[in-house]
């Protein structure tokens, strides 16, 4: 986030000087003492800024060591999207390319760094809830909710990923070993983020995008009770309704502007970047070109040729803003480096593509209007509810303008599903998509027979990194299937 990391420079430093491989509790084991350094209300909000830090994650472009330096969620399209039918990887080398094939090894650099990016966050937000006292009495509240919800959010994107992981909610000793590494099941896991996130929906208000918010907890609580194995669907229906009924967002008339245009009227929660300063852009949106190299590899989240088609067929005016096919290959345009020009070949990404500004979009509202659909079908297999189909054809007027209004009589499962696809194609919702609609096994099964690639049901939960293990000295067990 822009203003961000250059207040929470000192604090990460500080928080980051311990062992490097003791990154489930980064604070020296004496841990930071608040004569120190947390003595004012700034200096509070300064610890919650660095929560942030910890999920914008550091360019690999500046800061090349993966193993002195996380990533954040720039890494996240090689977990989620690439382990998904929408892509891969455009070479076999090197362990980016293992994803798109499903053979991820625990020895996974990119997942061993965003494991502890997500780790990252929570100790940090862990830290800073001992130390809420110290702020202004008027502001409490709000930096405990607003740490509560990245904890949240963290500890959901390990729970989708790795399966039972070890749940730890205050500040522990890098010597107490069963309190930092004892796996708890996925259940107690989801019950720590539905609490998290209702104290941030009661708490926090709307005057921010780029920080935790009310709307941004409710839509995240929604998606929650739809993925946790005992689904709440009125629950989430109730939350995204909430939000519908705020008034307080819309969806972009032009699909573009929802990502060139940034903090717009759609944009609930994002992680911010800014463009050409190395301390606070990411390299992603790079690593996405591949005719012309404008990052460091060969190119990532190549669009596969199934995906392609169903942009051709049902993909609107989405399908010219999400993806582009040059006489080579086919990429991703709608994260393009700032100074990129596709309308000629070979296209050209600008003078400083790898430090690229495009924010990282968390929550946007077409995705509530999605889920308000799939709340509103539930456990069932479609819906014919007037006001439910209103939220779905929103998303569909937009991708088809020429013939709005486009009068929906009912909406199935199916149908809902590709809509996700075509609607969230490259913002790493597909993978989590497809598992929480329970046709994971089926989709990737075939997709994998018709590639040739190795997949199994053990595919669906990445392997807990080696290193992790070791540190645990065995008490940290493995996923099956690795």
């Amino acid at each position: 986030m822009r203003y961000i990391k250059y207040m929470a420079f000192t604090l990460a430093a500080i928080m980051t000087s311990c062992d490097a491989d003791e990154f489930l509790n980064p604070l020296p084991d004496t841990v930071i003492v608040e004569d120190t350094f947390f003595q004012t209300d700034t200096d509070v909000e300064t610890g919650i800024f660095g929560i942030y830090d910890a999920l914008q994650g550091v360019n690999p472009n500046t800061e090349s060591n993966d193993t002195n330096f996380n990533r954040g969620v720039q890494y996240e399209h090689l977990l989620t999207e690439h382990r998904s039918d929408n892509t891969r990887n455009q070479t076999l080398e090197g362990s980016k390319a293992d994803f798109h094939r499903y053979l991820i090894q625990p020895t996974n650099t990119e997942s061993e760094d965003y494991y502890a990016s997500m780790y990252s966050a929570i100790f940090r937000a862990n830290n800073m809830l001992g130390f809420i006292d110290i702020a202004d009495e008027n502001n409490q509240a709000r930096y405990t909710a607003e740490a509560k919800f990245l904890r949240a959010y963290a500890y959901f994107n390990l729970v989708r990923l790795y399966g039972d992981v070890p749940l730890v909610t205050e500040v522990v000793l890098s010597s107490d070993n069963e309190a930092t590494f004892t796996r708890v099941s996925e259940e107690l896991i989801y019950a720590q983020i539905v609490e998290d996130l209702q104290e941030a929906v009661d708490v926090l208000d709307n005057s921010s995008k780029s920080r935790a918010s009310r709307a941004a907890a409710q839509a995240l609580l929604a998606k929650v009770y739809m993925t946790q194995p005992s689904r709440n669907y009125s629950g989430a229906q109730q939350l995204c309704e909430s939000i519908i009924n705020s008034g307080e967002f819309s969806l972009q008339d032009n699909f573009s502007d929802v990502f060139y245009s940034e903090l717009n009227s759609e944009i609930i929660f994002a992680i911010q970047y800014d463009f050409g300063n190395p301390n606070e852009s990411q390299s992603f949106s790079a690593e996405f070109t591949s005719t012309v190299r404008a990052g460091s590899d060969d190119g990532q989240n190549i669009v596969e040729n199934n995906l392609i088609a169903d942009f051709q067929a049902f993909g609107g005016s989405r399908s010219e803003v999400s993806f582009i096919t040059f006489p080579t290959r086919s990429e991703v345009v709608k994260f393009l480096p700032e100074g990129s020009d596709i309308s000629i070949f070979p296209p050209t990404y600008g003078d400083n593509a790898r430090n690229a500004g495009n924010d990282y979009i968390a929550l946007r509202y077409a995705d509530v209007l999605l889920m308000h659909v799939e709340a509103a079908i539930g456990a069932g297999t479609s819906t014919s509810n007037a006001s439910i189909l209103s939220s779905f054809q929103q998303i569909r007027d937009r991708a088809f303008p020429e013939t709005a209004p486009n009068i929906i009589s009912s909406v199935s499962k199916t149908e809902l599903l590709l809509e996700r696809r075509l609607e969230f194609a490259f913002e790493n919702q597909r993978f989590f998509d497809l598992v929480r609609f329970g046709v994971a096994d089926e989709v990737l099964s075939a997709y994998a027979a018709d590639n040739d690639y190795s997949f199994t049901s053990t595919d669906l939960l990445l392997p807990i990194p080696s290193r992790e293990i070791n540190l645990s000295r065995g008490l940290l067990t493995q996923n099956p299937g690795y």
